[in-house]
């Protein structure tokens, strides 16, 4: 079987900071594994980013802890920069996009978001919704 090409929406990063025996916890320790292949690009770390700063006070992170994050992210991902074309507007919330730009160019088989209600639709594309717990059903990592 073929290593399974997922986009990780920024709920499922904060998820896996607010409680590290979670099944968004058990995910996010397994990129750069080997068990599936984890696509960013420019605006998705820039929204992690935001995103984690934004909350690092209540996730137990200082700015330091950011940074190592989404280095670690850069690092262990594939990124995607050139994505010449867009499907827009398509999804309900417009700030979703460039997460379904991103899984479509790169040929992913899932998004794993908690938020299935803002990718209505998406399996025109060929892309699955999952959340974290499903998914690591999906790879084997538990049952």
């Amino acid at each position: 079987m073929d290593k399974q090409k997922i986009v990780i929406d920024t709920n499922v990063v904060i998820s896996a900071q607010r409680s590290q025996r979670g099944a968004s916890a058990k995910l996010i320790s397994l990129i750069g594994t080997g068990l599936f292949d984890f696509h960013v690009s420019i605006p998705l770390i820039l929204e992690y980013e935001e995103v984690l700063t934004r909350y690092k006070t209540s996730l137990g992170l200082n700015q330091s802890d950011v940074e190592d994050l989404v280095d670690a992210f850069c690092a262990l991902s594939i990124r995607q920069n050139k994505i010449h074309f867009r499907w827009r507007p398509f999804l309900p919330d417009p700030k979703d996009e460039f997460i379904l730009d991103l899984a479509v160019v790169a040929q992913c088989d899932y998004i794993v978001t908690y938020n299935r209600k803002d990718f209505v639709g998406v399996e025109k594309f060929g892309i699955n919704i999952l959340d974290a717990k499903a998914f690591l059903q999906v790879i084997g990592v538990i049952p």
